[in-house]
This record gives structure tokens, sequence and C-alpha cells, in this order.
């Protein structure tokens, strides 16, 4: 996320495409941790996604023959529980295990070294902590300057080299999260193994050789032992990333699926190739775009659609829609969130009060917000459509006597003519699959 910071979805099966995507991500990140949604202030979920849009803006059983891996998916969005999504991967020779953040939308998959000063030795999320170390893998190689694939990590920010004995200094690299934390090091090459499982139910056991970051200094959020983790795998559209890397050598195809469950109880789903499964609604990405960009038509509210030239949505430098799962709240372009909150209120009985809260559109009703609200549908390229109850565009901001408050949680992205579905929105959905098309999963129509 993509992300997200993480993708918080509720029984959706989704899919990142990678294929065709534009140019590597800089080395600032885009890592959020989780925060909770219901019940938390607006104020405090615009806060976090201005700062983070000052750096945007610069189970199926249906599975293809060549197969899919299927990671464990551990954690909650809850921050209270753990506040990540993490799984497992296996690397080395010996193999060992190590838990990793899932993360959409950074790219590189590091884990933390041996050689890690200040580095946390336990965890507060029931997991044993390990160290990668390259001296004890009869497998494991360090990647230096010289090498090919350090010097494209050169042309995208992402590795660091000194200028003297260029061509045996280890290619390092250091990261910046959007949440504060970092981490620096410098690759490796070492095995990665995993399960491939077949149309037929088989398992199996493959392993590549990948490229990977060994971490040697953390700060920030990642120092903390209440909700370390091993390291973070980047889902992320660079060369670097683990499923193109395992697209290139002819692994699997560049596509991965995923779906992390937005509920105390966490989990999910993670696989690397596609799921096919019927009655998916495909939208086409906008290519050659940093970011995941769709072509979003138009916006109905009761089934009227809002009047708002298509044109408001185009993809251009200062306008356009972006899915980022790492912005927590959906922001209208400006011009179209004034027709949006209008035909809101033209559309709400008499008995739904309404007032400002602290800069946000606010009502207060004692009835089901799904018989006094309105439907939104958003109509994306080909034919893709989504139909999103109240809820899915609400927040809960509180009571008053038996009257519940619930706030407009879609921003205006005022000045801008960009508009971002975010992480709290069934249309976060970041995905791509092999067809360069983004699945739109959720509350869907059917395709005809």
């Amino acid at each position: 996320m993509s992300v997200i910071p993480l993708l918080l979805l509720a029984g959706a099966v989704t899919a990142l495409h990678l294929a065709g995507a534009g140019a590597g991500f800089p080395a600032k990140l885009a890592l959020e941790r989780a925060v909770p949604v219901r019940g938390a202030p607006l104020e405090r979920l615009r806060a976090r996604d201005g700062a983070r849009h000052g750096r945007l803006l610069l189970g199926s059983s249906s599975l293809p023959a060549a197969g899919v891996v299927d990671f464990p998916v551990d954690g909650s969005a809850n921050p209270a529980i753990a506040g990540l999504y993490f799984t497992r991967v296996k690397l080395g020779n010996p193999a060992k295990e190590f838990y990793v953040q899932i993360d959409t939308g950074s790219d590189i998959l590091w884990v933390t070294c041996s050689s890690c000063a200040g580095c946390p030795t336990s965890s507060g999320l029931n997991i044993q902590l390990e160290f990668f170390d390259p001296d004890k893998s009869s497998t494991s190689t360090t990647i230096t300057c010289s090498n090919d694939r350090c010097s494209y990590a050169l042309q995208t920010g992402q590795a660091l080299c000194s200028s003297s004995d260029f061509s045996s200094s280890p290619c390092g690299y250091s990261f910046q999260y959007g949440d504060g934390s970092g981490t620096s090091g410098y690759y490796v090459s070492d095995m990665m193994y995993f399960d491939t499982v077949l149309e037929n139910g088989q398992i199996l056991n493959s392993s590549a050789t990948i490229v990977f970051g060994c971490s040697n200094s953390q700060s920030g959020d990642l120092t903390k032992s209440d909700r370390a983790i091993d390291g973070i795998f980047g889902f992320g559209q660079n060369d670097l990333s683990v499923i193109s890397q395992l697209s290139s050598a002819g692994n699997f195809p560049k596509v991965f699926s995923h779906c992390l469950k937005g509920s105390d109880n966490g989990g999910g789903i993670l696989v690397l190739g596609e799921i096919v499964e019927p009655g998916i609604v495909y939208t086409p990405l906008v290519q050659s775009q940093p970011h995941y960009n769709l072509n979003l038509e138009s916006i109905a509210v009761n089934g009227q659609e809002l009047a708002i030239g298509s044109s408001l949505f185009a993809t251009s430098n200062t306008q356009g829609t972006i899915v980022d799962s790492g912005t927590t709240l959906a922001y209208l372009a400006e011009k179209a969130y004034i027709p949006f909150v209008n035909a809101i209120f033209a559309s709400l009985p008499s008995s739904v009060h309404s007032f400002a809260l602290r800069d946000n559109m606010c009502f207060v009703t004692s009835d089901s917000v799904d018989e006094s609200f309105p439907s939104v549908t958003l109509k994306f390229m080909g034919g893709a459509s989504m139909l999103l109850k109240p809820e899915d565009y609400l927040l809960q901001q509180g009571s008053i006597d038996n009257s519940v408050i619930w706030c407009i949680g879609w921003q205006n992205n005022k000045g801008s003519g960009i508009t971002i579905l975010g992480g709290s929105q069934p249309v976060n959905v970041s995905t791509a699959s092999g067809k360069n098309e983004y699945l739109t999963a959720g509350q869907l129509d059917p395709r005809s």
C-alpha cells in the first residue's frame, strides 16, 4: 500500500498489478502504522493523511495451473492487538524462518542481521525474533557496488555506495519510512524457500535465489519491542521487490493477491501468483504512473450521477484518482467534493440533523444509517462499478443521548484535482494482475 501503509479489507480477495508499472519508488518510502478508524477523531486521521500526502503528491479453490504460493497472515489492524500485519519467510541455508511485516508501499524485503546494533531482541507479538547471519549460510553472497543489481538500485535511489573501493564495497541502503522509523544495512543474495500450491492441491517445495536487505541499524518504532518483527516484506513495483525478482526468474507471473481483514481478529490472505475467481470485475490501471491510478469516470448518489464532467478525473500531473492503502481516509478532488456533499444533504430525511464539528460535516440520527443515508456508486472505466453503503463513507464519532453522531469520512482535497481512495474505505483495494488491470473487489456489480 498501495500498503499499503497496509491494506485493510474485509473478506475480499485482492490482487496488485505490477506489470508495466512506472519507475521504482524513491528511498523515502510509505510505510504507515495502522490506526483505528471507527471512533477515531477525524482531525487526527486528516493530520496523519496530510503528512503522507506531502510525500505522495511529490481464499479461492480456483487456482491457475502454474500454482500459487500461499503465505500465512498474522496480525491485526487494531493497535491494541498488533497494529500491523505480518507473514513468515524462509531464508538462507540452512533455512531460518523470519517474521516480516507486509507492506505494499515499499519494495525491498529486509531482515534484521546478527550485526544489528540496538535492535530489539524480543517482541510483544508472541513471536520469537531471529537474526540473519550471512556467515552461517552456505549460499549467502554479499552484493557489491559493482554488481548489476546494485547499479540499478543506485539509479532508483535504493542503494548507497562509497566512491572509494567501489568495486568491492558492499551495496548499502538507508530507508526512512513514513511513520518516522528507518533502517540501514547492505544487500545480500541468498535462497528463499516457499511451498507452491498447484491446481490439484499438490504442494511443491520450491526455492529461488533473491536479493534482500541485511539490516544492521534501525530507528523509530522499529526499535520498540512491543511490536517488534524481524523485518519488512515490500510488495512494490521496483525490480528489487521479491515479486519482480521471482517473475524475472520465471518462477511466477508478476502478480500477487492479498486480503488483510480489518477485524480485531485480523489475519487474511497473501498469495504470490494469480487467483482466478468467477465474477471478479476489473478496470484498467493507468499505465506509466508512479502510483496506482484508476480511471474513475463518475460518482452517483442514490443512483443519480453528480453533475461533474468526467474530465475532472482524468489522470495528469495535477489530477487523477489514486488508490493508496496508506492513506486512512478518502479524499475527493475539491470540484467533486462539494457536489458530493450537496447530494448527500439533499437526500436526507428531516429526522437527520446536520451540524459542523471541527470542520467536519456531521449528522445526528437515532435511526439506522442505511435507512437515512443514500448509497454511493463509484463508476470506473470498463463498466466496473462499486456500490458503497452509508457506513462505507460515514464514520461514527460518538453519540448524544440515544442518537449517534456520524460524520462524512470522505474529505475535501482542497485546492487539488487529485482524488485519493484511502485505507479505511472498501474501495482502497490495492491491486494488480498480469492483465494490466485493477481488481475492484468488495461490493461490486457483476460484469454483464
